[in-house]
Parts: structure tokens; C-alpha cells; sequence
């Protein structure tokens, strides 16, 4: 028996899943010789004409799994008495809902606990041990509960926008940190996709690619213009969409974006292209991210702890991602990219994904622009 896995190393609830699984044939009557986890090796090239031999690797979990009968019995023991309980059991909410999967009854289950106004997740990047220790050792549902004296700058700001009701916005150095950018000043998402199992020959399994970006650019006098481009052929998209980039971004002026995202594209895209090396070099020596700059002089309640594009964008203009239609959101974006390359996706459908996409995209690259110009002074 082989439990097959879509992750890239052996994690412990996949030793759960395996000693389940076995328990469940050998109780069913099947005399299993071996038992084993496969998982995606990212090392796998893959070769074309459908040969994927050796896109997995295997672990041998035989004796391991013989070992772990009594666990298994345990756990169904202690499921059947809870299903015999005559009301549900008083249990808080906690990380035993989330790990390592979010429940299916985690909006139920907090739904009966008394309602949080600032939850002690709005706090972000909890990562120092002192903090952790203290909402787990006081159980911290509020961030009203957290003293300052356990959170740095950030983390008090959020804190006390949040329970004041008050914004904070350093407005001249927000417009200082931007001022060093001349223009034109471009603003660049891109699009992507990965595949577990490699489609193209010579790559390899969750290889990111980018099939679409779009550019807004906009010049000293405040004109701004629209590039974009998106490839729905089904090929391998990354020679033209970075030659297509290239051009989209010409020769000067700052190519803004909202994370260190593309920045990271470009270079594996200068690693694979290296006969479009210095023009794609160039970007990457013009490229200024905006996420820093918002999370040191900008902060809104309405963002509950995040400074994402989605949270920040309502928070300074009032637009949201609701006047879109389709796709919302990067992972609807993904699923319409494959839906678009299916050979047997109508003509139709593809013309209505394709303008989907580009909406959707072009909103993202918007919302930057929007945002530079509070942050500049501008609007």
C-alpha cells in the first residue's frame, strides 16, 4: 500500500494518515506486505512524452505503522465516545482547530464562544517566545490583555489603533520615503502558476511561473497609462512574458510593487533567459517595494493586523475587490488559468476567463497606484 501525497516531505499527520489507512485494510481482510508514503521529489526534471518516472519518492513505513495499531485504536475510542455523548463537549477553540488543517466546525464552535471585538490574532508576526508564552500561558483571546511591554512598535501601534478606533498615518514620511522616485513611476503584478505534476519538458514539480502581469505607468504630469500581458496558449509562458515586460517597463523610472514577490520572479526568470539578462536586470535595479513603506507609516483598524493590498486598499480609498467579477483573489486566479489551457474549455468560457483576468489583475496594479498617491500626497 502506497499513500500517495501532493507535499514535498514526509510530515508527521501523514504518518497519522498511513497508520489509519493500514489499520483500516488489514481490519478489512487485506494482508499488506509493505506499507509506504509517497511524496513529490522537487528535484524531478521532467523529460516530456509523459514520462514521469520518478516524480516521487518513497518512504518505507511498514514496521512503523505495526507499531502505531494501538494508537489507532485509541483514537477511534475516544471518537466513538464522543459520538455516544448525549451533548456536545465543552471545548474552547484554540490551535488544536487549525493544525494541521482548519476544522470544518471552527465557525460553529466559535460562533458559542462570547464574541472578541480585537482578537489577539489581529497582532502580527507573533513570533518572540515571551509573547507566545504569555497568551498561552493566560490563554489571550483580547489584545486589550497583551501589556505593551511584550510587543515591539508595530504590534503596539496595531494594539492601540485598534482598541481607540483611531488611524495612524505619517504622512510626511510616507511622501519622504517616496520622494528619492522619479518618474515615470511603474507599478507591476504579476500573475503565476505551479504545477505539481510538471506539464512543460525541463521543469520541475511546484515550479512557479508567471503567465500574466499588468503595468500601470504614470507620468510626472499624472497621465496614467495601462500595459498588460497574458498568455492562454498553454505553452511555456516565460520567454514572452518577460521580453513583453521588458518593453512594458522601459528603460527608467521605479517599477513599484507590492511585495518582494516579483522581484523573485524576474530573477528566476533572468536565471532561465539569460539571453534577456540585461533587460531584466534593469527592472531588478529599479524595483522599490510598497508593503514596507505602508507598514511603517500607515496603519487602519478595518486592516485587523494586515497590511496585505486587499486590507490597505479599503482602508486608504474606500475601493474594494468586491466590484470584480469572477475572480477575486490569486488562487481563483490560478484555477481560471487552467481552466483557460484545457483544450476542451469552450471558446466561449475562455473569452470570458480572459477578460476576468485581466480585470483582475489590472485592479491589483491599480490599487498600488491608488495607494502611492495617498502615500505621496497626491490624492
Amino acid at each position: 500500500m502506497v499513500e500517495v501525497k501532493s507535499a514535498t516531505e514526509v510530515k508527521d499527520y501523514h504518518r497519522d494518515d498511513v497508520a489509519i489507512q493500514a489499520f483500516v485494510a488489514r481490519q478489512a481482510g487485506l494482508n499488506l506486505e509493505s506499507i509506504a508514503v509517497a511524496y513529490v521529489d522537487t528535484d524531478f526534471t521532467y523529460p516530456g512524452g509523459e514520462d514521469y518516472r520518478g516524480l516521487f519518492r518513497e518512504e518505507d513505513l511498514t514496521a512503523e505503522t505495526a507499531a502505531r495499531e494501538a494508537d489507532v485504536r485509541r483514537w477511534i475510542a475516544a471518537a466513538q465516545a464522543t459520538v455516544d455523548l448525549s451533548e456536545e463537549p465543552n471545548r474552547e477553540t484554540g490551535k488544536h482547530c487549525w493544525y494541521p488543517f482548519e476544522c470544518g466546525f471552527t465557525a460553529y464552535c466559535k460562533s458559542q464562544e462570547p464574541p472578541v471585538e480585537f482578537p489577539v490574532a489581529w497582532i502580527p508576526r507573533i513570533q518572540k517566545k515571551a509573547l507566545k508564552a504569555h497568551i498561552d500561558d493566560h490563554d489571550v483571546r483580547s489584545m486589550e490583555q497583551l501589556p505593551d511591554s511584550l510587543l515591539n512598535d508595530q504590534q503596539r501601534r496595531v494594539k492601540q489603533c485598534s482598541v481607540s478606533g483611531t488611524s495612524f498615518f505619517d504622512a510626511e514620511g510616507a511622501a519622504a520615503a517616496l520622494a528619492p522616485h522619479g518618474f515615470p513611476a511603474f507599478f507591476l503584478d504579476f500573475e503565476t502558476i505551479s504545477f505539481a505534476v510538471p506539464i512543460w519538458p525541463g521543469t520541475h514539480p511546484y515550479q512557479s511561473f508567471p503567465f500574466q502581469f499588468s503595468v500601470h505607468r504614470v507620468s510626472e504630469a499624472g497621465d496614467l497609462a495601462h500595459r498588460e500581458y497574458l498568455d492562454r496558449s498553454g505553452n511555456d509562458p516565460r520567454e514572452a512574458i518577460a521580453r513583453a515586460l521588458i518593453t512594458a517597463c522601459e528603460s527608467t523610472g521605479p517599477v513599484f510593487a507590492y511585495s518582494s514577490y516579483e522581484k523573485t520572479q524576474i530573477k528566476e526568470l533572468k536565471r532561465y533567459l539569460p539571453k534577456l539578462s540585461k533587460g531584466l536586470v534593469a527592472i531588478l535595479a529599479r524595483l522599490v517595494d510598497l508593503r514596507p513603506i505602508a507598514e511603517e507609516f500607515y496603519y487602519h483598524p478595518r486592516q485587523q493586523g494586515s497590511w496585505t493590498i486587499k486590507q490597505v486598499l479599503p482602508a486608504t480609498t474606500g475601493r474594494d475587490y468586491d466590484e470584480l467579477i469572477g475572480i477575486k483573489d490569486g488562487s481563483m486566479a490560478m484555477a481560471a488559468y487552467l481552466e483557460a489551457i484545457e483544450p476542451a474549455t469552450s471558446p466561449a468560457r475562455k473569452v470570458e476567463i480572459d477578460a476576468q483576468l485581466r480585470a483582475y489583475c489590472a485592479l491589483d496594479t491599480k490599487a498600488m497606484v491608488d495607494i502611492w498617491k495617498v502615500f505621496t500626497g497626491r490624492k
